[in-house]
């Protein structure tokens, strides 16, 4: 019976040991990419023994280490995967060589810039990317076109583009010059390449897009492709409770 209650669902075990969140392990299984004691895995509910030798892409994985946690600037130019089809450069293949291995919480798309979190706790990812949590992330955007208050005034009502609908956001004009504007965007959903949508919706066309903020963490004076890592109490105290007292 002590055995069993060592036992750990598969796609957990995954998450924890920082390879990724629990839902791309299920996808990596499913693609099968996860080997069990030597055999391929295609039981999304399998649970993990003390003694069993997990691999996922080849490579033999361990349980859970100590949660880590980074912040990162990324360039323009990356995307935000470990695998890329089209072989294009990715923010993991830019990270210091002595980096543990990380999972992002969110991503930010090829052309976007600023800054990334990263972890090496898959489920602590997954949890600070969900609206629920109330995060906000927050962004500087550059616009082309004209910016007025009935623009400003539909974000922060909510729009539907193409079938899709996005929450309120909330943009504040930061700096104009002629048809060239800086906005301060702020959203909570993060939906994938949502201040490009609203804002082609409104005709203005964003031709830089940096995010600044997530929930407590900012950019601040981090360079272009700098990496640090946030530790002890002044971790602890920007990480959700349940999170906070295992780094």
């Amino acid at each position: 019976m002590a055995e069993k209650s060592k036992e750990e669902r598969i796609n957990k075990y995954i998450a924890a040991a920082g390879i990724c969140s629990r839902r791309d392990a299920e996808r990596m299984i499913a693609e099968g990419r996860v080997k069990v004691n030597g055999q391929v895995l295609t039981e999304l509910g399998y649970k993990v023994k003390p003694k069993d030798v997990v691999e996922a892409d080849g490579r033999r994985i361990g349980a859970a280490q100590k949660m880590r946690f980074f912040v990162y600037h990324k360039p323009a130019g990356l995307v935000t995967t470990n695998r890329d089809e089209k072989n294009r450069p990715t923010v993991f293949d830019n990270l210091p060589a002595d980096m543990p291995r990380v999972v992002s919480v969110g991503r930010l798309d090829m052309n976007t810039e600023g800054l990334l979190l990263l972890t090496t706790s898959g489920e602590l990812a997954r949890a600070l990317e969900l609206p629920s949590k109330g995060w906000v992330r927050q962004y500087r955007a550059r616009v082309h076109g004209v910016v007025n208050d009935d623009k400003l005034q539909k974000l922060a009502r909510g729009i539907t583009y193409k079938g899709v609908k996005y929450g309120s956001i909330i943009a504040e004009l930061d700096r104009a010059s002629g048809t060239n504007n800086w906005l301060m965007v702020k959203l909570t959903e993060g939906k994938n390449r949502e201040i490009r949508n609203v804002m082609e919706a409104l005709d203005l066309k964003v031709n830089r897009l940096i995010r600044v903020a997530y929930g407590p963490f900012q950019l601040g004076q981090l360079e272009r492709g700098e990496v640090r890592e946030i530790q002890g109490k002044a971790l602890r105290e920007m990480l959700p409770k349940e999170f906070a007292n295992k780094v």
